[in-house]
């Protein structure tokens, strides 16, 4: 079933604003003639490597900082698709609006990372029994301030996902996993007759030959640590993501299709 024309041309407004943004920021050939000494000096040391595409140093930083600014765009992008697909949004719960866990829960919390630092392997459903029992009379405390970047919540459902354009940082999956667990163990409490499911999604598969293509295998390995603190069933790889957010098959290539079209149009508008 293909997606409804409402989502895609919303989508395709998405893509639209991301293409007309980098395109007015494109660098001139003229970026050539700012001096850059630094870059220069540094870059000999990569003069073998760079030879064939003989470019000169200043417009090869102004390239590499609009790809900067293209991820950046991309970033928010994928969140915007989530958005569009799954009816979810972006929420905060930071500062004031900060949540609370009951104090066994953030005990367990520290001992499900001490536990997955020293090597036991992690477990959703094991992890997920500690962090959701306790007792009412409990002392409560803050938990972590977290935002989730899709949130979906429905009269039996609360559902978290973290997006991630970018390959994590070394020790950050420690992190995420520590945020994911105060965030589901705060949405127990507030909602204990809800079922509740958090994410980390990524929009591709850097590992995969293939566009659509996803191997949660390799992916792990290629991953720093992520493998210490994750399972496969907590992480949304590729058209897996896409597909869980519209709850429809072949969401990536339609979602290709519908950016190539942009483009197209795009492009016939400035020629």
């Amino acid at each position: 079933m293909s997606l409804p024309q409402e989502k895609k041309e919303r989508i395709s407004e998405v893509i639209k604003t991301i293409l007309v943004s980098r395109i007015d920021n494109f660098p001139e050939l003229n970026h050539q003639n700012r001096n850059a000494p630094f870059h220069d000096l540094i870059l000999e040391a990569f003069e073998k490597q760079l030879k064939p595409i003989n470019v000169p140093t200043p417009y090869l930083v102004a390239i590499a900082s609009w790809m900067h600014g293209l991820n950046t765009s991309l970033g928010s992008g994928f969140e915007s698709l989530a958005h569009i697909l799954s009816g979810g949004y972006k929420r905060n719960f930071t500062q004031k609006f900060t949540l609370k866990v009951k104090k066994s829960q953030a005990e367990n919390i520290g001992n499900i990372i001490v536990e997955l630092k020293s090597g036991i392997k992690p477990a959703t459903q094991r992890e997920n029994e500690a962090i959701f029992k306790f007792n009412k009379g409990e002392t409560e405390v803050n938990a972590l301030e977290f935002t989730v970047d899709n949130y979906i919540e429905t009269a039996n459902l609360i559902e978290g996902i973290e997006l991630k354009s970018v390959r994590p940082n070394s020790g950050e999956g420690r992190g995420e996993k520590q945020k994911i667990l105060y965030a589901k163990a705060a949405f127990k409490l507030l909602h204990p007759e809800k079922e509740i499911k958090y994410y980390i999604g990524f929009p591709f598969d850097p590992t995969s030959k293939t566009a659509i293509g996803y191997d949660k295998e390799r992916f792990f390995n290629y991953l720093v640590e992520f493998k210490k603190f994750f399972t496969f069933n907590e992480v949304l790889l590729s058209s897996e993501l896409w597909d869980h957010l519209s709850e429809q098959k072949n969401t990536m290539e339609e979602i290709f299709e519908i950016i190539s079209k942009t483009i197209e149009v795009v492009k016939a508008s400035n020629s």
